[in-house]
């Protein structure tokens, strides 16, 4: 296929295509793994969902409701491109046979909108405001898998993974964040057979970077926001530019942000060397930093930053203390500069990591820990996965799976299991 994220080539019948890939789709459900004559990001997707533990045979949960997706969508900052993704694709919306949604960055869509006609099959699905269509609590679909890929792209009837799906076709496309490159979430079209062409694959990607130009464009010249999360070096929009620092200046960056009324010398090389500072090395590093930034941004004596400063980090710690569990997991998108050994910053990465998931854990919500669960720094998370499995039904599938991967991990630390540790 000429271009691989689009789901039918010229002169292909789609009839054809999706009795073809439905049998390698049944296939793959009974074990087989070598799936041919399907395109490899399907595959690999179908692969993600079936480890995430989703059912082909499940619906998306609906995890916000009401009030709360109401606050929480108005609070998002693709509420501020509405009007253009209704401009773009609100044609195709009013027609009679497609849907526009909006998803955040984690798949929980914001806005479904389209003709009644159509949207009263797409809630038996749970392809509404609310409802959680990553891949791992939904399979393969186009928003889900055009976050979790980071392209766009086209996802056709029987190439998704929960057989509820497959009567649509979709295409998506991620949004992100102009300041930091963050995703913010995704832009979706979905309707029928027919929209597997590639007019629908340029419209949503045409639609998402005309989000991102004008989220660009809106951007407070005098604010600069800082990513930190998931990140070997940290990213600063400042003045309409993007800077990637070094190692050493990242780790000074972020002892500066949760100190906002400043460091000595002294205090910055103990938290970066410990025992084994070198004043004039850090006075050094500084002076390299300041010349990056700008003076406007670092003072000295003491260190500390001005101006509206903003960082991913300190988002979370935000909304963990107003209680807003769900949303600080969305906001983390990994550990704080995770292969930094600096002692201050080790310190900042284990308090945060430790109140995200204490906070889960007392939450004892499956999807919150489900979510934890998925990414590749929980993935081998004991702790959660005991959670995760007693907060699941006895009988269900998905409980079982659970128990295993208890007992795979208790036995790869060398412990007993939950169940072996409440007989003794």
């Amino acid at each position: 296929m000429s271009n691989p994220w689009l789901a039918l080539d010229r002169g292909t019948d789609p009839a054809e295509r999706i009795s073809q890939v439905g049998r390698a789709h049944e296939l793959f459900l009974t074990g087989e793994r070598r799936v041919h004559q399907v395109r490899s990001v399907v595959v690999d997707s179908w692969r993600r969902s079936a480890g995430a533990l989703v059912s082909p045979d499940s619906t998306a949960p609906i995890e916000l409701t009401e009030g709360e997706l109401e606050a929480y969508r108005a609070a998002h900052p693709l509420a501020r491109v509405l009007p253009i993704f209704r401009d773009l694709l609100g044609g195709l919306a009013d027609d009679g046979d497609h849907l526009m949604a909006v998803c955040d960055a984690h798949g929980r869509l914001l806005w479904v909108e389209g003709h009644a006609s159509v949207l009263r099959p797409a809630e038996s699905m749970n392809f509404v405001p609310g409802a959680r269509w990553d891949e791992a609590h939904a399979g393969t679909n186009a928003p889900g898998t055009a976050l979790a890929v980071d392209h766009p792209l086209q996802i056709f009837a029987t190439e998704h993974f929960s057989r509820g799906v497959q009567r649509w076709t979709c295409a998506a496309a991620p949004i992100h964040d102009p300041a930091t490159g963050a995703l913010l979430g995704a832009i979706d079209v979905t309707g029928g057979d027919h929209l597997a062409n590639p007019h629908s694959l340029a419209l949503v990607r045409a639609t998402a970077l005309a989000a991102e130009a004008y989220l660009g464009s809106h951007l407070q010249p005098d604010t600069t926001t800082v990513s930190l999360l998931g990140r070997e070096d940290a990213v600063v929009a400042v003045g309409g530019r993007k800077l990637r620092l070094g190692r050493r200046h990242s780790e000074l960056l972020c002892l500066l942000l949760v100190h906002p009324d400043g460091r000595t010398g002294d205090q910055l090389g103990f938290d970066l060397y410990a025992d084994d500072q070198n004043p004039v090395t850090v006075r050094a590093e500084l002076s390299r930093l300041r010349r990056i930034l700008g003076p406007s941004l670092l003072d000295s004596r003491p260190y500390r930053l001005r101006g509206e400063v903003s960082a991913d980090f300190l988002d979370v710690t935000r909304l963990l203390d107003r209680g807003l569990v769900a949303e600080a997991l969305t906001a983390y998108t990994g550990p704080l500069l995770p292969s930094s050994d600096a002692p201050g910053v080790v310190r900042l990465r284990r308090l945060l990591d430790s109140r995200l998931r204490t906070a889960i854990l007392a939450a004892g919500d499956p999807g919150l820990l489900q979510t934890w669960l998925t990414t590749a720094w929980g993935s081998e998370d004991l702790e959660m996965w005991e959670a995760y499995a007693a907060a699941l039904p006895p009988s269900s599938p998905a409980r079982l799976l659970a128990d295993n991967r208890v007992a795979s991990l208790s036995l790869d630390y060398g412990l007993a299991t939950s169940v072996q540790r409440l007989r003794r």
